[in-house]
C-alpha cells in the first residue's frame, strides 16, 4: 500500500515532518521523548484531518442517501446485497500487497514495481472469476437479472487492483490529508450520481453505477498523486511480501465473509425484501461505530508498525484510543437502538418499519465492535497475522451456525446471532494481545469506565422518559425529547463523575496540537 523512493524515508504529512523513522524508533530501548511526541502529534493530525473530511462529506452524502432510500425500494438494496457470495474474490485482487508495502519497510523500489504488476494482474484475474460465477450465482438465488449486475459491479476489482501500491505508498508516507480528501470527493460524487440515477428511475442500477463512478474517481486521483512503475514479477523478489500478505488477506477475506453471513442467511432463507430491511438495519446500526472507528483505523496501522517494539507506547496508544472511541461510540450506538422505533418512521418512512427490531439489537453489537477494531491491527503489526487469520477462520462456522439458528425468528433473530456469538470469538484476540504488549485486563477496562457509566445512566433516563410520555404524542416530538434526554444525561454523567479525566484528555490533545 505504498511506494518508496529510497530505503531511508522520512515521511511527510503534508508539511508536518515525522522526525523519527519507524524502524529506528522501534529498535530503541528508550525512545527519545521528542520523537515520541512528534509521532503522537502526527497521529493526531492524521486522525483530525480524517475526521474533518469524513464528517463534512457525510453530512452531505447522508442527506442524499436518505433521498435515495425513499426513491428506491428494499428489494433494490437487497438485490445488490446478494452479491456477498462473491466478496472473497474482491480480495484476491489484493493478496495483502497493500499491507505488505506499509509494514515491510525493507522493500526495494524494484520489488514494489513488481508488486504493482501483481496487483493489476490479480484484479484482472478476480474479475474473470467473478464473471464466470455470475450465472451459477444467479441460478442459486433464482434471480436471472443478477447476472448483468455481477458482470458490471465486479469491474471494481480491476480498478482496486490497479491502485493498490500507489495507495499503500501514500499511507506509508503518511499522506493522509490527500487520501482523506480523495475519500471525501469520492463520497460526494457517488452520492450525487446515485441520487440522480435513482431519480431518473434506474432502480438498482443507480446504486451500481453511482458506486462505480466513485471508485474510478478515487483510483484515478491516487494514481495521479503517487504513480509508480511496473516491472515483470519474479518469484524470488515478491515471495516474501506475498507470504506476509497471505495471512493478512485470508484473515480479511474470512472476516468479510463472516460479516456477510447474516446477509447471506437473510437472503437465502427469508428472501430479498427481508434482506433489504436487514441490510439497512445493519448499515444504520453500525453507522455511529464506523464513523468513529474509521477515524482511527484508517491511519493507525502505519503508526503501530512504526512503534511495534515499544511496548509502553503500544499500551498507551491502545488505552487512550480505546477510551476515546468508547466515549463516542457507546452512547451513539446504544442511543440509536433506544430510539429506533421512533427514528425509523420519522426519518425513513413507514415502509422501513420492519427493520426496527434488528436495528435495536445490532446497536448492542456495534458498540462492542467499536472497541474490538484496534486489537487485530495491533496483533498483525506485531507479527501475529497467522494467529489473527486462524481466529477469523474459526469465527466463520461459529457465526454461521448462530445466524442460521437465529433465522427461525426472522431478521431480528439473525441480529441476535451477533450479540450472542461475537463476544466469544473475540476473546482469544484479547488474550493474545494482552500477552503481546504485557497489559492486564484491568488496565484495558479501566479507561472504559466513563463511557460505560454514562451509557448506563443515559439508557435508564431514555427508557424512563419513553414510559412517561403520553402514547398519543406526535412521533417526531417523542423522538426529539428522547434524544435530548439521552444527550443531557450522558453529558451530565461525564461532567459529574469523570470531569477530571475528560479535561486531561482534552488538554493532552491541545498540547499536542500546539506542538
Amino acid at each position: 500500500m505504498q511506494s518508496e523512493q529510497s530505503l531511508v524515508l522520512k515521511p511527510e504529512l503534508d508539511g508536518i515532518s515525522v522526525a523519527a523513522q519507524p524502524d529506528s524508533l522501534s529498535t530503541r530501548k528508550e525512545p527519545d521523548s521528542s520523537s515520541t511526541r512528534k509521532m503522537d502529534r502526527s497521529l493526531l493530525d492524521s486522525v483530525a484531518w480524517n475526521t474533518a473530511t469524513d464528517w463534512i462529506s457525510q453530512i452531505f452524502t447522508w442527506a442524499l442517501f436518505l433521498i435515495t432510500i425513499r426513491v428506491l425500494s428494499p428489494a433494490d438494496f437487497g438485490l445488490l446485497a446478494l452479491q456477498v457470495v462473491l466478496l472473497p474474490l474482491a480480495y484476491t485482487s489484493t493478496l495483502g500487497i497493500g499491507r505488505a508495502v506499509v509494514t515491510l519497510r525493507e522493500l526495494t523500489e524494484e520489488q514494489i514495481s513488481q508488486l504493482n504488476t501483481v496487483g493489476l494482474l490479480l484484479g484482472l484475474g478476480s474479475y474473470a472469476l467473478a464473471a464466470a460465477a455470475a450465472l451459477p450465482v444467479a441460478r442459486f438465488y433464482k434471480i436471472p437479472r443478477l447476472v448483468p449486475v455481477i458482470l458490471v459491479s465486479s469491474l471494481g476489482m480491476i480498478i482496486n487492483g490497479a491502485q493498490l501500491v500507489s495507495n499503500g505508498l501514500m499511507m506509508k508516507e503518511m499522506r493522509y490529508r490527500a487520501l482523506c480528501t480523495f475519500n471525501a470527493l469520492t463520497a460526494v460524487v457517488t452520492a450525487l450520481l446515485t441520487v440522480l440515477f435513482a431519480w431518473r428511475g434506474w432502480g438498482y442500477w443507480a446504486l451500481i453505477f453511482g458506486g462505480m463512478a466513485g471508485g474510478i474517481l478515487r483510483s484515478t486521483l491516487v494514481l495521479l498523486a503517487r504513480p509508480h512503475a511496473y516491472a515483470f514479477p519474479r518469484w524470488s523478489s515478491v515471495s516474501q511480501p506475498l507470504a506476509f500478505g497471505r495471512h493478512c488477506v485470508v484473515s480479511t477475506m474470512a472476516a468479510d465473509v463472516y460479516e456477510s453471513l447474516d446477509n447471506f442467511t437473510a437472503g437465502r432463507v427469508l428472501g430479498p425484501a427481508a434482506l433489504g430491511l436487514y441490510g439497512m438495519a445493519w448499515t444504520l446500526a453500525n453507522l455511529p461505530m464506523e464513523k468513529v472507528t474509521s477515524m482511527v483505523t484508517m491511519v493507525i496501522a502505519t503508526y503501530l508498525a512504526a512503534i511495534k517494539n515499544d511496548l509502553a507506547a503500544l499500551r498507551r496508544y491502545i488505552r487512550n484510543l480505546t477510551e476515546c472511541i468508547a466515549l463516542l461510540t457507546f452512547p451513539g450506538c446504544v442511543g440509536l437502538g433506544l430510539v429506533v422505533h421512533e427514528f425509523v418512521p420519522v426519518v425513513l418512512g413507514p415502509k422501513w418499519l420492519g427493520m426496527a427490531g434488528p436495528m435495536a439489537v445490532l446497536s448492542i453489537y456495534a458498540g462492542l465492535r467499536s472497541i474490538v477494531a484496534l486489537i487485530p491491527k495491533l496483533l498483525v503489526s506485531m507479527g501475529n497475522s497467522r494467529f489473527v487469520m486462524w481466529v477469523d477462520l474459526i469465527t466463520l462456522p461459529v457465526l454461521g451456525i448462530a445466524f442460521y439458528i437465529g433465522s427461525y425468528w426472522g431478521i431480528t433473530g439473525i441480529a441476535w446471532g451477533w450479540v450472542v456469538a461475537y463476544p466469544w470469538v473475540v476473546l482469544p484476540l484479547y488474550r493474545k494481545a494482552f500477552a503481546a504488549i504485557k497489559m492486564s485486563a484491568m488496565e484495558y477496562l479501566r479507561p472504559l469506565r466513563p463511557a460505560l457509566e454514562g451509557t448506563i445512566v443515559m439508557t435508564m433516563a431514555v427508557v424512563s422518559v419513553r414510559h412517561a410520555l403520553p402514547g398519543n404524542w406526535i412521533v417526531s416530538v417523542r423522538l426529539a425529547l428522547e434524544v435530548l434526554t439521552g444527550v443531557l444525561f450522558y453529558a451530565a454523567t461525564l461532567w459529574l463523575r469523570h470531569r477530571e479525566r475528560i479535561f486531561a484528555l482534552v488538554q493532552t490533545i491541545k498540547d499536542l496540537r500546539r506542538g
